[in-house]
């Protein structure tokens, strides 16, 4: 039908829109122009970024979470460190600390309530215990630490970025900007500027015509400059805009940060454009709102298993398609701002694992029509996504390259490589999954869809191994120009070779004979767990030439996932409906598994 053809693909349509105009631009706050602010370029992390990215990642560093309400009313990301900056009385009161640990709780003096988040001025009377305890866990090696020692080890470095934030401007407690520049020579003005230079978080202040182009200042080292001779000319307007905040008055605001925008302009043009064009994507969050529509797509597939199959199946697949527009735009975005291939750290490693497993879904749906491409595409888009979200927690996504990652050569040839390698082999065994689900919950099965579903997984891991072998040779090459040999069993080059010899075992396994239809699926299951490990859990050992992405907080969910693997292979190789009638399979088990072997 007509309806069954155009509808779903302007729901897709309709998907794609919402995600435009997610990428608007946010209304005044209070009468302020809090986005002028926010555009701002400043030096961080050792790249050029907008405000608004410092206080993104600062907040969710801190909270988890990029907005909260205070007051009754919703604080985003901007006028929260506007706050900390230049209103740090208020920014005190503000629940931005989250407190799970119930010893780090009774540390503080705070009762365990179902609301977990906590102001400054909590903490505040308690932060000498809470140092103690920090430094103390701090000197024992991440695997050693017990539960409270991790916990309070991780809310003092939360602590101290909130601290440093609010001495990355003006000293809380001391005279405003705009009073330092006014009166270089004040009592403790010295001391002052010094803890300023310390401490600051970012550079807010360009660099001048005939500067290189990382001389950017900090206020601390402006004022230093300032009380030299040499005013910088950012300096004044900055301390207006400070003083504009702190007042109430969102004329002077505007037009502090007018000023500060025409001095980076003259300055630094392209810092100003590298920070419009960062806010953009800041705003758009593509990949937030991809996991929604991937969320949205198994829905509408859902609700295909019970009402209009063709209507509601098409809709989840435009959906699918809708998803994957907005993450290879998001993939895409990120190439241009960092001018890196798409995948520079673990953060950027699951954004790419998701768009390849997603890729290879839709072309799978588009050749089968059975509707199981679109379920494994969303479902494996949704998880990446999830993954990359929870990594995004750990700070800036589009760091800095470290010393021995900084080829764009390698970068575009061996990581993307094996990464899609990780991609198919994530994705076979999604479609795994699937056959396993199927297999015990669908009321009738029917040959068609199972053969679709084998042939499936059988192209899929071709395809993986294909890509997780080249890639794998080409990082030898690597390592033999950057370290001087091909191969050391480093756990990494471990993982990655496990990877091909698996795949390798699963295909010769089935050209031999060795396993059939149910085997191969437990197989490819099983590719989860050996990739996962590869991926991530090689990063928990903290050793080898490959330790740069040492990670060491994932371990429980890294062990549960393994966990539902392998209870997902147990699944897939019992016989259908294995717990009725005593254990025996029943008729649809028996016609389904005859004539074949594990």
């Amino acid at each position: 039908m007509k309806t069954e053809r155009i509808l779903p693909w302007a729901v897709g349509a309709l998907a794609l829109a919402a995600a435009v105009f997610a990428a608007r631009a946010p209304g005044k706050v209070n009468g302020f122009d809090v986005d002028a602010f926010a555009r701002l370029p400043v030096l961080e992390g050792g790249r050029v970024k907008p405000v608004d990215s410092v206080a993104r990642n600062s907040l969710l560093m801190i909270r988890s979470q990029q907005s909260f309400r205070y007051d009754g009313h919703g604080v985003g990301a901007d006028e929260w460190l506007l706050d900390v900056l230049f209103r740090p009385q208020r920014a005190d009161q503000q629940p931005i600390f989250v407190i799970n640990d119930p010893d780090v709780l009774g540390l503080l003096g705070l009762r365990q309530t179902a609301d977990r988040y906590f102001s400054f001025a909590a903490i505040a009377p308690h932060l000498g215990e809470v140092e103690q305890q920090a430094m103390a866990a701090q000197r024992l090696d991440a695997k050693q630490r017990t539960r409270f020692q991790g916990a309070v080890l991780n809310l003092f470095e939360r602590v101290y970025l909130y601290y440093k934030l609010k001495n990355t401007v003006q000293v809380p407690g001391g005279p405003p900007l705009s009073a330092e520049l006014k009166a270089p020579g004040a009592p403790g003005a010295d001391q002052r500027r010094a803890a300023l230079v310390d401490l600051g978080v970012f550079r807010p202040l360009p660099p001048l015509a005939g500067q290189p182009p990382d001389a950017w200042r900090s206020a601390g080292e402006a004022l230093q400059e300032a009380a030299a001779g040499t005013v910088h000319p950012g300096l004044d307007p900055l301390a207006r805009l400070g003083a504009a905040w702190a007042s109430g008055n969102p004329a002077g605001f505007a037009a502090a940060a007018a000023d500060l925008r025409a001095v980076s302009a003259a300055a630094h043009p392209r810092a100003l454009a590298m920070a419009r064009d960062e806010i953009v994507f800041n705003r758009a969050q593509p990949f937030y709102v991809g996991m929604v529509i991937y969320v949205l797509a198994l829905l509408a597939l859902f609700v295909s298993w019970a009402w209009r199959p063709v209507l509601m199946r098409n809709t989840a697949f435009a959906l699918l398609v809708a998803g994957a527009v907005v993450h290879t735009a998001g993939l895409v975005y990120r190439i241009i701002l960092q001018g890196r291939p798409p995948v520079t750290n673990l953060y950027s490693s699951a954004v790419f694992v998701g768009w390849g497993a997603v890729i290879l879904g839709v072309i799978l749906e588009a050749m089968y029509r059975k509707g199981f491409g679109t379920a494994v595409a969303a479902a494996s888009g949704f998880a990446s996504l999830i993954v990359a979200h929870h990594l995004a927690g750990d700070g800036d996504t589009m760091e800095m390259m470290r010393a021995v990652l900084d080829s764009n050569f390698w970068l575009a040839t061996h990581v993307v490589t094996i990464t899609i390698g990780y991609s198919g082999t994530f994705l076979a065994g999604a479609i795994a999954i699937g056959y396993t689900l199927r297999k015990h919950l669908a009321p009738n099965l029917d040959d068609a869809t199972t053969k679709a579903l084998a042939s499936m997984t059988y192209g899929v891991i071709a395809f993986a191994l294909f890509f997780s072998f080249v890639g794998t040779v080409l990082g030898g090459i690597w390592a033999d120009q950057s370290w001087g040999r091909f191969w050391g069993w480093d756990p990494k080059e471990n993982g990655a070779l496990l990877i091909v010899l698996w795949n390798a075992i699963i295909l010769h396994a089935r050209w031999g004979g060795y396993a059939r239809e149910r085997g191969i699926m437990a197989m490819a299951i099983f590719g989860n767990v050996i990739t996962s490990l590869s991926w991530f859990g090689v990063n928990m050992l903290g050793v080898g030439l490959h330790s740069y992405g040492f990670m060491d907080k994932a371990f429980w969910a890294l062990a549960a996932f393994i966990g539902t693997q392998l209870l997902f292979m147990v699944l897939c190789l019992v016989p259908r409906r294995f717990w009725a009638a005593g254990g025996e399979p029943g008729p649809a088990g028996r016609k389904a598994s005859s004539g074949s072997r594990a």
